[in-house]
């Protein structure tokens, strides 16, 4: 069974369907309401002729009757036409008048039971239908009988049918395609709320966590289930709300212990180990500072008329991170824009993102060698390293919170790239990862560049 994606081509096909099953019955039922008025029309003249030829027939003085038909029944009784026929019959069953040659009656089995009755026999070849009507005259009662030869009345029945059927199939096939289109015009407008409730439902994420879809113009059927995804959508919210308290409160808590720690490691006698553990504790407070960073960002708002100079806050970072890269036996340059460069971007945040990129390359880059930052004029800033370089599967997987490649090396939280990717999605920009020739990587973010 053929099996359709789309619920708008299942609901043509399934039209279609039933306009060519309405069709067929249309066209059964014309066939039968054409045979069942033409049966009408014909026992109606059948009835007719008979009193017609009851109105010719008198009776004598002598009590006898007589039949005086016109001419022109006379021809379209004669033998020659041989279409109609007619018979007069008493109450004791004799013919007393018939076109007939044999002189005999049109219809023998005729019960003479009503005053009108249809009758139908087959003379030979041929079919005869007809009425049979009561009269009385001169106080004698006869049954007038009228007949029509149905072959010469099939031969006009199939000319009007194949007359009709061909006007009507001309008629009916163009309106049935209008009717389609207009149907498939009717449908996409009905569906419309769904495929806007589909787009608005592809923007959810966990950056967009207050977006619901719309119920207005929802169809009653679908309306329940968007409601039903509309508080699992709460439910959800509600988790990450209480997930990002949690983060930022644990982070808070966590300062001053560690400040307090920092405090008694300089009262500590031997220097070798305190040195050993101030290092940890700067770890520990880097993650920290990191987990507040993703707590702020999830909350955070960009104004929409935020602008920063893309170059200056480059440069403050390669000069930040500069005495670092140095104590490792490594480089920073900065390359690109001589000119101010101003971007839509909080400050802050722009500051944030490059920096987390530098501490990333200077992470991963060789020693002896350089970490380039370079900004362009379009509102690029790219951070080049000389590192291993970034596998094709593993480019998603960077900017996922707490993924690391190998999780038993120290110095690295899995937090950076996330903290990176997230300013990039609040200020709608974009960012990019490449490999470079021999090795390396280039991270690039780029933001909309305003006009100086």
């Amino acid at each position: 069974m053929i099996r359709f994606k789309s619920i708008l081509s299942r609901i043509v096909i399934l039209h279609v369907v039933a306009v060519v099953i309405t069709s067929i019955l249309m066209s059964v039922a014309l066939s039968w309401l054409l045979s069942y008025a033409t049966d009408n029309i014909h026992d109606k003249a059948m009835q007719e002729q008979a009193v017609t030829v009851g109105q010719h027939l008198r009776a004598r003085s002598d009590g006898s009757l007589e039949l005086d038909l016109p001419l022109d029944l006379l021809g379209l009784y004669s033998q020659a036409y041989g279409r109609y026929s007619y018979s007069v019959i008493d109450d004791r069953g004799r013919v007393l008048f018939s076109s007939l040659k044999d002189n005999a009656a049109l219809f023998p089995d005729d019960t003479r039971s009503a005053d009108v009755e249809f009758l139908m026999l087959r003379r030979g070849d041929a079919t005869v239908s007809g009425a049979s009507v009561r009269k009385t005259i001169g106080g004698q009662t006869v049954w007038l009988q009228a007949g029509e030869d149905l072959a010469n009345r099939d031969v006009l029945i199939d000319d009007i049918v194949a007359d009709f059927y061909k006007n009507v199939g001309w008629i009916t096939l163009p309106i049935l395609l209008v009717l389609l289109i207009i149907d498939i015009a009717i449908f996409r407008r009905a569906l419309r709320p769904l495929r806007q409730a589909s787009e608005t439902a592809s923007h959810i994420g966990p950056a967009r966590t207050g977006l619901r879809l719309p119920i207005e113009e929802i169809p009653r059927e679908v309306l329940p289930l968007v409601l039903a995804v509309n508080e699992a959508l709460d439910r959800l919210e509600e988790g990450f709300r209480i997930q990002r308290d949690f983060t930022a409160d644990a982070a808070h808590e966590l300062r001053t212990p560690l400040a307090i720690l920092r405090t008694r490691l300089d009262l500590l006698k031997d220097e070798q180990i305190g040195q050993a553990l101030r290092q940890d504790v700067e770890g520990m407070a880097h993650i920290i500072s990191q987990l507040l960073d993703i707590a702020e960002l999830d909350a955070f708002v960009v104004d929409p008329l935020a602008k920063a100079d893309l170059r200056a806050v480059t440069a403050e970072i390669a000069e930040f991170v500069a005495p670092l890269a140095l104590a490792q036996g490594k480089d920073v340059a900065l390359l690109g824009a001589t000119e101010p460069v101003w971007v839509k971007a909080n400050p802050e945040m722009l500051s944030r993102a490059i920096r987390n990129l530098a501490e990333n390359a200077i992470n991963h880059t060789a020693r002896g060698t350089t970490v380039e930052f370079v900004v362009e004029d379009n509102g690029t800033v790219s951070v080049i390293d000389h590192g291993p370089g970034v596998a094709e599967d593993e480019r998603k997987l960077i900017f996922q919170r707490f993924w690391r490649r190998d999780r038993r090396k120290a110095g690295s939280t899995g937090l950076g790239l996330s903290i990176v990717q997230r300013i990039a999605e609040l200020h709608a920009a974009t960012i990019t990862v490449e490999n470079r020739r021999p090795r390396g990587a280039r991270f690039s973010l780029r933001f909309a560049a305003l006009r100086a």
